[in-house]
């Protein structure tokens, strides 16, 4: 069973402003650790809820090894499991540069607006503001006659990034592929294995890889186990899961990522917290949402924190030092070396604990990564 919530986590706590981090200055190499490739999951576990699950109690640092299947003996009744509903876009698009015939390949990160989405392109050469490119129908894909998606580059920015035009945002699931991690090797046989089973709102670039563990049976006994169950929205761009190149964590800017609290899950969770009960957060991403959320209703004013409805965009960098003022607990799997999601599960649990915990991960041969176990946190 969970313990009290507001259980106190092992690294100290200070109020999460813009600019203020713990005493000590955090370096990247700080959230470094050696994995070897062999603890790269390269296909995800067969059923979703045979994967294994660490259990980490944060107060008592002690771990449990069991199988994600097991999940419910460490719920009780009156807790608020919140999931993040996006769905993973066909955003892998393989083209040919217009004037010179040049093979392309252009990755959708983030849609601004219908038809305007932020890219990252290659050859770069050949995405110069003005030049186009044509999209043709993939191979899996019946509908081989329809016409091709065209793509205008309409400005190039420092990060590398760039802002273009989509002739046809509806024609996407047409004609593009599912931008799988570079470290998976090879596609899934079935491309619903990269979302979740309850996936409905289309728009990330890369799964909310904590939910791919449940299945319509986990989430059934979940309901019957008297645990509420809650949606929130954040669709995932690349630079979540991009290590941080800069030693100076202080320096590096994270990209923003739009994301929606509806009214229903802000009242469950005030509720949940009335009762004394705990939110369980499925993923960074939704911890992420959650706290956004939690900052941005937060008043000097309203020492009682109330979340109201919300959406915008989510720019959040949680590092070591913040104030968890709506997660509970979480749900997470393993994450990079040096990456901000490793900073964030550190900021919860602390960074000696999360290492260790790792270094035991490893050493018990779990699977890491997107299609890897899971690992619970409170």
């Amino acid at each position: 069973m969970l313990p009290a919530r507001h259980s106190e986590p092992s690294y100290p706590v200070i109020p999460a402003q813009a600019g203020i981090y713990p005493q000590k200055p955090m370096r990247t190499s700080d959230f470094d650790y050696h994995l070897p490739p062999e603890r790269i999951a390269q296909h995800p576990a067969e059923p979703r809820d045979a994967s294994r699950l660490l259990a980490m109690r944060r107060a008592a640092g002690g771990i449990e090894h069991r199988r994600f299947r097991d999940l419910p003996d460490y719920l009780r009744p009156g807790d608020l499991m919140v999931f993040n509903r996006s769905r993973v876009i066909p955003a892998r698009l393989h083209g040919t540069e217009t004037q010179s015939g040049a093979a392309v390949e252009i990755l959708l990160v983030r849609r601004l607006e219908p038809g305007v989405w932020q890219a990252l392109g290659r050859p770069g050469r050949r995405l110069r503001v003005g030049a186009t490119v044509s999209i043709a129908a993939n191979a899996a894909n019946a509908d081989a006659d329809r016409p091709p998606v065209n793509i205008a580059i309409v400005a190039a920015h420092d990060n590398g990034l760039r802002t273009v035009r989509v002739s046809d945002d509806r024609a996407l699931d047409g004609v593009g592929e599912l931008p799988l991690p570079p470290y998976i090797k090879a596609t899934p046989a079935d491309p619903e294995r990269y979302q979740t089973v309850y996936a409905d709102a289309p728009g990330s670039v890369a799964a909310p890889t904590a939910g791919l563990h449940f299945t319509d049976r986990m989430l059934d006994a979940i309901r019957r186990a008297g645990v509420g169950i809650a949606w929130v929205t954040l669709h995932v761009g690349l630079d979540t899961f991009r290590p941080v190149r800069g030693e100076d964590i202080g320096q590096h800017h994270i990209h923003t990522e739009w994301y929606e609290l509806p009214a229903a899950t802000a009242n469950a969770i005030n509720d949940t917290h009335t009762r004394g009960n705990r939110v369980i957060a499925v993923g960074t991403t939704t911890v992420r949402t959650l706290e956004q959320a939690g900052q941005d209703a937060a008043t000097a004013q309203n020492p009682i924190l109330t979340l109201t409805p919300a959406a915008g965009n989510a720019d959040l960098f949680i590092l070591p030092g913040h104030q968890f003022r709506v997660v509970d607990a979480m749900l997470t799997n393993f994450h990079l070396p040096r990456s901000t999601l490793l900073m964030l599960v550190s900021a919860f649990a602390g960074r000696e604990q999360i290492l260790a915990a790792y270094h035991e991960a490893i050493a018990a041969e779990y699977r890491f990564y997107s299609f890897g176990d899971a690992m619970l946190l409170w």
